[in-house]
């Protein structure tokens, strides 16, 4: 199963999602496809995002049951804790466009945002969030 989440997209790209998916609410899309698939209308997304931003999550046999990628300017991002995906936020003003990073298919280097996250994470986790160590 998959679910692709948009906002602030180009009507061309919600009719081209509409196509493939079941819209179950605005922007929201949900279908059940293959790996090759999938890959493919993510591809579509990413082509066509323009300003807006997006999120796929899909099954896959990992400890959650499933794994999520991200597209466009976004206060949310995707973290790798330990083998685990993670979300972290980022303050309201800092709403960033995610780095290119590998996804789950092809490993390679973390990025240094996904890297800063992660040390967020930490001090969040022994602190509290919004204290200082």
């Amino acid at each position: 199963m998959m679910v692709i989440v948009v906002e602030n997209v180009p009507p061309r790209l919600r009719g081209r999602l509409a196509v493939w998916l079941l819209e179950v609410r605005a922007g929201v899309y949900v279908g059940v496809y293959g790996r090759r698939t999938r890959e493919m209308i993510w591809q579509q997304v990413l082509d066509n995002i323009g300003q807006g931003s997006g999120v796929l999550a899909f099954s896959a046999p990992t400890d959650a049951g499933f794994e999520i990628d991200t597209c466009g300017p976004n206060r949310r991002l995707p973290v790798d804790y330990d083998g685990f995906r993670l979300v972290a936020f980022q303050p309201r003003d800092a709403a960033v466009e995610r780095p290119e990073v590998s996804g789950p298919d092809t490993p390679g280097d973390e990025s240094n945002a996904a890297t800063k996250m992660e040390a967020n994470i930490e001090t969040n986790i022994e602190t509290g969030p919004g204290r200082t160590p």
